[in-house]
């Protein structure tokens, strides 16, 4: 077997330039850096798969660089320790042993803390005095997806920086050029697509676009292929169910729905789906708003077209029945009929709005 790397680590950014969608904090680091500046604590927190680890590891490097020799061995400054399965008192105390040690090399030795709030309360409080009162040598990154479990009295001791979901356009940015590095053909829509489940974590995209590297034909990632693989239901039918509705047909509206429940997807995916699907042709409304599709250039100009075709009232009235569907559809005896009945409002909801409208004018 081949020695395989996956994109997560193999792409993993080396330097601040490389980290994707996370501008402000990198450029705030950097500064900080250059001007002399350093915090001794510094808390990275936010979602999964954004870069705090990574950003971590990157600082670590950057503080030593020019105070020790070019081809160094970073890992003699470096201290990473997994709060997740070494939380007790005795880590921490093991720690605070070390922190007492002057760097050999360098000037600074640096301790990253992964997972911190996994610290259990007696372990924060063992921790509480060293990062109060650090040596001048030592510089603490913390990380974390949670940072309401951490101590205030930490928390006032550190510098807090605040990673956010990785948009999805910058995603897609990055994995077509992983596509071309590696010599893949990927389709736009299939790489935003992937994008989209990945729900702003880069590190879960990555992961799926090395599944789809390895699904279907070799050297290529397709729409199609994602559409499967990943069991997402196709744009294709919130567009047509779409032009029932604005047909008021509402025969047809009932069978595009029996396709979808026949090909094994759940009723209330849809209804989420298309209350989404609403959502973001009241977006393509305007030009104010389109810049919030989050979609490829040739999905935004289908969206722009269809929204055309229904008035603002209709959407805003049609999400809310949605809204009101997908609260009850757990509770409902007969979930197919319940998904069904909401079709039969959203096909009369026009001629309904439209009654309405005569009859204020009137």
């Amino acid at each position: 077997m081949s020695n395989f790397i996956v994109s997560a680590r193999k792409y993993r950014p080396e330097s601040f330039d490389a980290v994707v969608g996370q501008k402000h904090i990198t450029q705030t680091l950097v500064n900080e850096i250059k001007n002399d500046r350093l915090a001794q604590a510094f808390l990275f927190c936010g979602p999964r798969g954004v870069g705090k680890t990574t950003c971590a590891r990157i600082l670590a490097k950057e503080i030593n660089k020019g105070t020790v020799p070019e081809d160094y061995d970073f890992s003699y400054n470096i201290f990473e320790l997994d709060a997740a399965s070494h939380n007790s008192v005795d880590d921490i105390r093991s720690l605070n042993e070390q922190v007492r040690i002057p760097p050999q090399t360098g000037e600074y030795k640096v301790y990253i803390i992964d997972e911190v709030h996994m610290l259990s309360q007696s372990a924060f409080n063992a921790f509480l005095k060293t990062l109060e009162e650090p040596p001048s040598y030592a510089i603490f990154i913390l990380a974390t997806t949670e940072r309401h479990k951490i101590l205030p009295t930490i928390l006032s001791r550190c510098q807090i920086f605040n990673f956010e979901r990785i948009q999805v356009g910058e995603i897609v940015k990055h994995l077509s050029g992983i596509a071309k590095q590696e010599g893949i053909v990927a389709e736009e829509e299939a790489l935003h697509l992937i994008a989209l489940k990945a729900d702003g974590a880069l590190r879960d995209a990555l992961s799926i676009f090395d599944q789809m590297a390895s699904f279907g034909e070799a050297g290529k990632i397709g729409y199609k292929e994602v559409i499967q693989n990943l069991n997402i239901l196709d744009y294709e039918y919130y567009f047509r169910i779409t032009d029932t509705f604005v047909d008021a047909e509402l025969s047809k509206a009932l069978l595009i729905y029996d396709e979808i429940q026949s090909k094994g997807f759940d009723g209330q995916l849809f209804i989420n789906g298309l209350a989404n699907h609403f959502r973001d042709l009241l977006m393509a409304r305007t030009a104010e708003t389109r810049t919030l599709l989050d979609k490829s250039a040739e999905m935004s100009g289908r969206y722009e077209r269809q929204a055309q075709l229904v008035s603002t009232s209709f959407l805003i009235n049609a999400i809310n029945i949605l809204g009101e569907c997908d609260t009850h559809y757990k509770a409902s005896r007969n979930q197919r009929l319940h998904v069904e009945l909401c079709l039969i409002k959203l096909a009369s909801l026009q001629h309904a709005i439209d009654v309405v409208k005569k009859k204020s004018l009137n």
